[in-house]
């Protein structure tokens, strides 16, 4: 009985926000101390995402930032992490991939913005993206680092000694072995990439209008009905990209 109410109230705190943000963006007007709005409309989805389509359009350079970044993560992290592991200096690299996160990203921003300023990489998409890299890299390479271990690499010794060469031996032994963290890697990243704020508002001049910078112009603004919006597609593709990568890897086991 006990773990079915605790079920319930789990579920109850996880669909409420996004049914009041859903709401919310569907109201036209909504003053306390009524429950439900006064009067619904479609007016905001459509000014948003057709009409003006500044919304829209911050959608889709969210998810091309976004998959770009988690695509680019993924890949050097993988290499470079194998090259980490199974070197002397394992823990004095291990050591340096935290040190951008002993500052802010906003810090961080304020080091990097005279050079990027100099390499014409301030305000634009590219800028934005390499400064989310330096940011997001790290994490990649700890998330792959107990990967690579003594027995994988007995496993990779193996199949070269079989007659496989280095690369059958990555595509048809490594990559499938490490399917499930390539997925973890490639979720977390672009959570990094999605929800990051501070270090794209300052590289980006806020010319780079990402949603998460859309959703913080909305709030100030006092757009309440616009935000709410914003917020309800900024929570979205995180929720479908959960679901995938569980089905994945349930796959994957």
């Amino acid at each position: 009985m006990m773990n079915k109410v605790l079920k319930y109230i789990y579920v109850l705190t996880v669909v409420f926000p996004l049914a009041f943000l859903l709401g919310l963006s569907l109201a036209q007007h909504w003053q306390f101390p009524e429950i439900l709005p006064q009067k619904w409309t479609l007016q905001h989805w459509e000014n948003g995402l057709f009409q003006q389509g500044d919304i829209l359009k911050s959608l889709l350079l969210s998810l091309g930032l976004s998959l770009t970044l988690a695509s680019l993560v993924s890949i050097l992290a993988f290499f470079i992490s194998k090259y980490i592991a199974y070197s002397k200096y394992r823990q004095i690299y291990m050591r340096l991939t935290l040190v951008p996160y002993i500052l802010s990203p906003v810090v961080l921003a304020v080091i990097f913005q005279y050079y990027f300023t100099v390499a014409n990489l301030s305000g634009n998409f590219i800028g934005v993206l390499i400064a989310q890299l330096f940011f997001a890299l790290p994490f990649g390479i700890v998330i792959f680092n107990n990967f690579w271990n003594d027995k994988l690499k007995s496993i990779e010794q193996l199949s070269l000694a079989l007659g496989a060469s280095s690369r059958q031996s990555l595509m048809k032994v490594i990559l499938p072995l490490s399917k499930p963290v390539i997925v973890l890697c490639f979720f977390q990243s672009f959570l990094v990439s999605w929800f990051e704020y501070g270090l794209t508002q300052f590289i980006g001049l806020g010319k780079v209008k990402t949603l998460t910078v859309m959703v913080f112009n909305f709030i100030n603004e006092a757009n309440l009905f616009y935000a709410a919006l914003a917020c309800v597609l900024l929570v979205l593709p995180p929720i479908v990209l959960l679901y995938m990568n569980k089905k994945v890897l349930i796959l994957a086991r």
